[in-house]
């Protein structure tokens, strides 16, 4: 079987449309595994959950997520999301607010574990690093762990000498998963940040035990404008073309 791997939509529905498209087109694909933040930054929360829930798919909390609907604090957040995070609140249904009541900040999905941040704090740490990577293998007990919140694809796994190491995620090239434990991030959907504006997700297929990473082209120009029009920060709308 082969399973979907999203992170941080954050609102982008051109994008998430695209990624969704991305995966229809390649077809054969079990389920969505959805890694939070479905909602935050971007012009169009409610129709991001309305189609994630349209879709077979498991999802997590994330940060964004849980602060839209008041589990989070926004003193939390830098002035931008916090401003992004009560326009947000505002276009949720009720429907909407219980979906995203309901989420879990962890869930286990055979060898995987996923979480939005790390396993050592699911809603807040960034495992940008291997000395932070290092720190959260004894925080999980599967083989992997999936992860988001960073908006750039990443792998890290479990090595003897040095204790982990970078290991290379990239379109093109398969990430072959073995029996070292690895933390993996597909990247973002709806807000790269890694200089690459193209949304960024991945597939992995269980029968040859490998990760492949996606890079999808989006029509940036209309989430710009609807991010414009909807009054919310203008960095929120700059930043999208340029990946960051």
């Amino acid at each position: 079987m082969r399973h979907a791997i999203l992170a941080d939509i954050h609102a982008n529905i051109e994008a998430f449309v695209a990624v969704l498209d991305d995966i229809a087109e390649k077809g054969d694909i079990e389920e969505i595994w959805c890694l939070g933040d479905v909602v935050g930054y971007g012009p169009d929360p409610h129709r991001c959950i309305e189609i994630l829930r349209q879709s077979n798919h498991v999802c997590i909390a994330g940060n964004h997520d849980m602060a839209a609907i008041g589990r989070v604090e926004t003193t939390y957040f830098n002035a931008m999301a916090a401003n992004a995070i009560q326009w947000t609140s505002g276009q949720l249904t009720p429907n909407d607010v219980r979906y995203l009541e309901n989420l879990p900040e962890t869930i286990q999905k055979g060898d995987f574990t996923l979480v939005h941040g790390s396993p050592m704090e699911p809603l807040w740490e960034y495992v940008i690093s291997t000395g932070i990577a290092i720190r959260n293998f004894t925080y999980f007990k599967t083989n992997y762990c999936l992860v988001g919140h960073s908006h750039v694809p990443a792998a890290f796994m479990k090595d003897r000498e040095t204790g982990c190491k970078n290991v290379q995620l990239t379109p093109g090239i398969g990430l072959a998963l073995g029996d070292s434990k690895m933390i993996i991030n597909p990247g973002g959907v709806g807000q790269p940040r890694d200089g690459d504006p193209r949304a960024s997700y991945a597939i992995y297929d269980d029968e040859i035990q490998m990760i492949h990473l996606y890079r999808v082209p989006y029509d940036i120009e209309t989430t710009q404008k609807k991010i414009m029009e909807s009054g919310l920060p203008v960095m929120l709308a700059s930043r999208l073309e340029q990946g960051r």
